[in-house]
Order: C-alpha cells, then sequence, then structure tokens
C-alpha cells in the first residue's frame, strides 16, 4: 500500500486553523449584509406608504 503521510507540523496546524477563522469569519459577514439588505429593503417599502408617515405638526 501507499506511504501515510508525515503529521502536520505547527505551522500548517496554525495555517489550517487561520483558513477555517476566516471562512467563518466570510461567512458571518455576508450574513450581517445580506441582513442589512433586506432590512434596509423592507424600510424603503414602508416609507412610501402613506399611512406610514410621521405626523406633521
Amino acid at each position: 500500500m501507499g506511504k501515510s503521510k508525515p503529521p502536520p507540523s505547527e505551522a500548517e496546524l496554525r495555517q489550517q486553523r487561520l483558513a477555517a477563522a476566516l471562512r467563518d469569519n466570510l461567512k458571518k459577514r455576508k450574513a450581517q449584509a445580506r441582513a442589512r439588505t433586506d432590512s434596509a429593503a423592507e424600510s424603503d417599502d414602508s416609507a412610501g406608504k402613506p399611512g406610514n408617515r410621521p405626523a406633521k405638526r
């Protein structure tokens, strides 16, 4: 059979952890951006309706 790989070095393990953390961070930031876009779209939709305007004084 084939030779087994030697265990990863500390530097390789660190790089793998960093890559995983960056991927997770990117996913969170994309989700936050989508949430902001969705809430902005909802507020834009409701702003145009006549019943949602504040009363004038």
